[in-house]
């Protein structure tokens, strides 16, 4: 998730015949978040990086291979295609283009950016500070993690994935 000093207007709550102002900020600062979901289990872990260069997604893949998270919902980005990736051997499970919403991490990042988006920070380093508080209270509620990524088809996939003979 790209994550940047560019507001996203909101939709917000008032009184009828109130008209609404928010402010905005164009600033082209932006930091990404790498992020792995178990909606099974109600767990994630994340990544910060500079960029989306293929050897910022190695140490992502580095990372989470180190602690035990092996398989790897992917889409077509350039940097999930390249060799530095393949050679690690993660096990990939490649989404069809145009279609994040098969991708349990894209409904943590809808959460996310409802969390953030339509607010003004005076830097990035405010704005990720208040991605990894959100992250944090997600992570003390794997229920919220599993109703947001765990749909009914990712269970059974996994179920049967677990118990090739039914």
């Amino acid at each position: 998730m790209r994550l940047g000093l560019i507001s996203q207007v909101r939709k917000v709550w008032a009184p009828i015949g109130v008209k609404i102002v928010q402010k905005i900020q164009i600033t082209y600062t932006y930091i990404y978040l790498h992020l792995a979901v178990d909606g099974i289990n109600g767990t994630i872990d994340w990544i910060w990086a500079e960029n989306m260069k293929q050897e910022s997604v190695v140490k992502a893949v580095e990372a989470w291979q180190r602690v035990g998270i092996d398989a790897l919902v992917w889409d077509g980005a350039p940097s999930h295609r390249g060799n530095a990736v393949k050679v690690l051997n993660p096990v990939l499970i490649i989404q069809p283009p145009y279609s994040p919403e098969l991708n349990p991490a894209e409904r943590v990042f809808e959460a996310v950016r409802a969390e953030v988006e339509g607010r003004v920070y005076a830097t990035i380093t405010d704005k990720r500070e208040v991605v990894e508080q959100f992250l944090r209270e997600l992570l003390a509620s794997p229920e919220r993690i599993q109703k947001l990524a765990g749909g009914a088809w990712i269970q059974e996939t996994c179920s049967s994935l677990a118990n090739p003979a039914t």
